[in-house]
């Protein structure tokens, strides 16, 4: 990307090399910093784009109602500022933030969740560790009833162990089998409740990346 950085606080001043459109709007994509999920889309005005300056959440400005307003004012799902771009033309803002909660008013986490024209999923495969990571954080300091996740952590420590040594011999056991389906299943379902683990001691998937790094350098 074609881009220069926009400090999180501090005035808009006239001489920002932004462009406005005739109606002094400017889109501003929202994405989310943690997993690079793009969550919506949204207009700003000056007075909008200031406030976020100042305020370190996001602000817009609704064309429908001519008037500005703050994400998760009413809904609770904020987004807190991390970073501020624009475009080499300056006339798009690519907001990096920390979500809490669905970004989507439909309750998807991203505005973004429906598909036109399927593509390959390689993008997908590289991110959903990531994804999968921020979901069970967003669980864990954002419970939701019903949630398979947050049953596993109201139980504590000692079930998210049982669960994990359930999982891994069943590894074992399909392993032992001949169906590659059974077997991608049962994978997906150790490295989910490992994932889990990972969350209720505090131990992030890049850390483990580090080590790994380390032990093959």
């Amino acid at each position: 990307m074609c881009s220069d950085r926009q400090g999180t606080s501090g005035d808009l001043t006239e001489t920002t090399d932004l462009f406005f459109d005739e109606k002094g709007l400017i889109p501003a994509i929202i994405q989310d910093e943690s997993t690079g999920e793009v969550l919506m889309m949204a207009y700003m005005n000056r007075e909008s784009l200031e406030k976020t300056l100042e305020t370190g959440s996001t602000w817009f400005y609704s064309r429908s109602r001519q008037a500005l307003w703050n994400k998760g004012e009413t809904s609770g799902n904020t987004q807190m500022v991390k970073e501020i771009r624009y475009d080499c033309d300056g006339d798009t803002l690519l907001i990096q933030v920390e979500q809490t909660g669905a970004a989507c008013h439909t309750g998807e986490k991203s505005c973004f969740y429906r598909e036109l024209v399927e593509s390959d999923s390689g993008g997908r495969h590289q991110q959903i560790l990531k994804t999968l990571e921020s979901i069970i954080k967003e669980r864990h300091e954002n419970p939701k009833e019903g949630s398979y996740t947050n049953y596993l952590f109201d139980n504590g420590l000692d079930k998210i162990l049982k669960k994990v040594g359930e999982e891994a011999s069943e590894v074992i056991i399909a392993s032992k089998n001949e169906n590659k389906t059974d077997l991608i299943g049962e994978i997906s379902d150790l490295i989910y409740h490992m994932m889990v683990l990972m969350e209720e001691k505090k131990v992030s998937l890049e850390e483990v990346a580090d080590e790994l790094i380390h032990r093959h350098q």
